[in-house]
């Protein structure tokens, strides 16, 4: 029997709505208006229409008719981000599977979208967060044309599906759907490729060694199968109920995920606003969908970007939901999934043990999720617990049973632990994420002199002059999104890594962001206030005692930074275009506000 909602969910929800109320008010007072003077595609003249419709071929005259509803596809395909490589032939496939249901559909247009895998501790990884902003703005540069009916987003990876969420909400008057792609096959062992990652940077192994192991990890077309921030990503969009159900993990090539992407272009025809079942994206991310995607985070050990993006895509719909929220979250959701970074099986391995139909299922019956969301889905959010599947042709969806592994999945009345393990640690160096999940539970508390730094350089320079081999809190600055746009510090892994297995006690503290390829290294990540400007880590110097406890929810120094100045600033780096993002960097605020200039110059 399903229990009753968890009293600390149901308490944070009404927190949500009660702090949210004039914001999300106005947001749907936005949305309504929008909706009404949705134009009429009969109304623009003559030349508009010409100019909308001269490139559709065999769809204009459906199009110029107004026969059914036209569907916009927002995509991020690129050839270069395997992730979104399979998504070459989805517009001609979908505006196939559109004729089938009297729809039409067009690219409304395309957005970028960069590989944090490829930037990283590069000077590319600066544009990175920002990159969200940008794949929002053009977003909404598609749908301006204001010829839709309803939008299917194409897009998988780090900034890019928060960025398309937060860019169509803008259009929330319409109904929207994502569309996946799907994980690459499982790799080389998980365990393999970190320990070749360590022996490199011990300079045990060579180049050549490291390059054919990460071609072993990274291999064909499709997500990368560890649980990092885009597979967290496909895993909120169930947790929402954007996706159609069960669509996050079926691997590119499958007749399954042929059927499932046409399941969705059918359905978002059926979502139009006058047919018989209109729901509008607006509706559909509410405050209960924006809790249902932090507690999955937290069910599943999901990636720490996170605590910056779903702030930032529930301000987009007018929810105001903070690091506060979260952590309170955190001690009501137990951990049902290990997936690697935090286990040893990949993305694959967890779909196969059940996937996101099991989580969903086992999160219902334990009262750990709201039952009661709107979704794209026929059915509501309790489809979400069931497996998609072939029978012959036909796509069906089944109940996942029990567990297929216990190493990877258990139900949420015996978890792996009692709470999601992502928390909220605080004190006078500011307020900061530390993934519990990752660390071994005798590593959650770390005290230690610091060394400071300004950059990842430096700490890997200092960690081969066997400067940090030692019990040593790093702290890394200047790296939030002011500074320089909160570049993800994945390299310093290895390094920090090979400390703590040689038993030294380690932490790492910064204002810059890690990932959910983190790992087993405790960190205090997206320390705020930043740096930049006189926040209290600027005042840190080399020697100072620093206590990071996720135990105690604790981020502190015994030093009296009150009587001390803010170390001189870094200037600002020039070249890869990030001059260009200085408009980008001066507008942001703060990372647990979700660290947006557009959000902020728009008064969010």
């Amino acid at each position: 029997m399903t229990k009753p909602l968890n009293d600390t969910i149901h308490r944070v929800t009404q927190r949500v709505i009660e702090n949210s109320r004039k914001s999300r008010g106005d947001y749907l007072e936005l949305m309504d208006r929008e909706g009404d003077k949705q134009i009429n595609r009969h109304s623009l003249s003559c030349s508009n229409l010409a100019h909308a419709f001269a490139g559709a071929e065999e769809d204009q005259e459906a199009i110029k008719a107004a026969r059914g509803p036209n569907l916009g596809i927002v995509t991020a395909y690129n050839d270069m981000l395997s992730a979104h490589q399979p998504y070459y032939r989805y517009p001609e496939r979908m505006k196939i599977w559109a004729r089938e249901v009297g729809a039409t559909v067009q690219v409304a247009g395309g957005t970028p979208a960069m590989c944090d895998g490829v930037t990283q501790g590069e000077a590319g990884m600066e544009l990175s967060l920002f990159s969200r902003d940008t794949i929002a703005l053009s977003t909404i540069v598609a749908l301006s044309h204001a010829m839709y009916d309803g939008v299917a987003l194409l897009g998988i990876c780090d900034k890019i599906v928060p960025g398309l969420l937060m860019g169509a909400l803008r259009f929330g008057h319409l109904p929207a759907v994502f569309v996946p792609s799907g994980p690459m096959g499982t790799g080389i062992s998980n365990k393999e490729k970190q320990r070749t990652r360590q022996l490199y940077a011990e300079g045990k192994v060579g180049r050549d060694e490291l390059l054919a192991s990460e071609m072993g990890s990274y291999h064909s077309p499709g997500t990368c199968t560890f649980y990092g921030t885009a597979n967290s990503n496909q895993m909120m969009m169930e947790m929402m109920g954007l996706h159609i159900p069960g669509a996050a993990f079926v691997p590119p090539g499958a007749k399954l995920r042929q059927e499932m992407s046409r399941k969705a272009t059918h359905r978002l025809a059926e979502l139009r606003k006058n047919g018989d079942d209109f729901r509008p994206l607006g509706r559909v991310v509410d405050e209960k969908a924006i809790i249902n995607a932090a507690i999955g985070l937290l069910a599943t050990g999901g990636s720490t970007n996170h605590a910056i993006h779903i702030p930032a895509m529930a301000r987009a719909a007018g929810i105001k939901f903070d690091w506060t929220d979260l952590s309170d979250l955190s001690s009501a959701v137990p951990l049902v999934a290990r997936v690697y970074p935090n286990g040893s099986g990949d993305v694959n391995h967890f779909h196969d043990a059940g996937g996101m139909g099991y989580v969903i299922g086992t999160l219902l019956d334990e009262g750990l999720a709201h039952a009661d969301i709107l979704t794209v889905a026929e059915g509501g959010f309790e489809a979400y617990s069931r497996e998609p599947g072939m029978d012959g042709d036909e796509l069906v969806w089944r109940d996942p049973g029990p567990s297929g592994d216990t190493e990877m999945l258990r139900p949420a009345s015996d978890p792996f632990q009692a709470d999601g393990g992502m928390r909220l640690v605080e004190g006078n160096l500011g307020r900061a994420c530390f993934k519990s999940s990752a660390v071994e539970r005798e590593r959650w508390t770390i005290e230690a002199p610091c060394r400071i730094f300004e950059d990842q350089p430096s700490v890997n320079e200092a960690f081969k002059k066997g400067e940090l081999d030692r019990d040593v809190v790093v702290v890394v600055r200047y790296q939030g999104p002011r500074a320089n746009g909160m570049p993800e510090l994945h390299k310093l892994t290895p390094a920090l890594g090979v400390l703590q297995d040689r038993g030294y006690r380690v932490a790492l503290v910064t204002d810059g962001r890690m990932s959910g390829a983190s790992g087993k290294v405790p960190a205090a990540i997206h320390c705020t206030p930043e740096a930049l400007g006189g926040g209290p880590l600027s005042k840190l110097r080399d020697g100072d005692i620093v206590k990071v406890c996720a135990e105690t929810g604790t981020l502190s120094t015994d030093a009296d930074l009150d009587s001390r100045d803010a170390a001189p600033e870094p200037q600002a780096e020039t070249g890869m275009g990030r001059e260009y993002f200085a408009m980008f960097r001066h507008g942001a605020d703060g990372a647990e506000q979700g660290a947006s200039s557009m959000l902020a110059i728009a008064g969010l």
